[in-house]
């Protein structure tokens, strides 16, 4: 199945800040890897670009979405907090049910994307 079109969901949290499958991405890669250096290399971004995003987030929600001890002798890390893994588990379960929703209006969509494809590759006589 083709990857396209696609729903891309955002949910605004205030005036300029956005939740978004970017951050999502980030939160689910800091539970995958307990660090947020690796999570942002995974998705080939800054450290300190991953560290305004964090700091974003904790800062928009009543409680810290990600907690960080800095490294030495005992490694350091970070972690998602309960309140972290609830926004990840709430936001993709919505992403998931706006994409069922939208399913059929996929099909029109992609029917539409099609016919202008055929007409481009058969010529404007057809």
């Amino acid at each position: 199945m083709s990857k396209y079109p696609l729903i891309s969901l955002r949910v605004v949290l205030g005036p300029g800040t956005l939740f978004g499958p970017g951050k999502a991405d980030l939160l689910a890669g800091i539970a995958d890897t307990g660090s947020i250096a690796a999570a942002s290399r995974r998705m080939g971004m800054s450290y300190k670009r991953a560290w305004y995003l964090i700091d974003t987030l904790n800062g928009s929600f009543r409680e810290p979405l990600v907690t960080s001890a800095k490294g030495g002798g005992a490694g350091g890390g970070a972690t998602l907090t309960d309140t972290g893994r609830t926004v990840l588990e709430l936001y993709r379960r919505v992403q998931c049910n706006a994409a069922t929703a939208a399913c059929a209006a996929f099909a029109d969509f992609t029917e539409a994307m099609q016919q202008k494809l055929r007409r481009e590759i058969s010529g404007p006589n057809v």
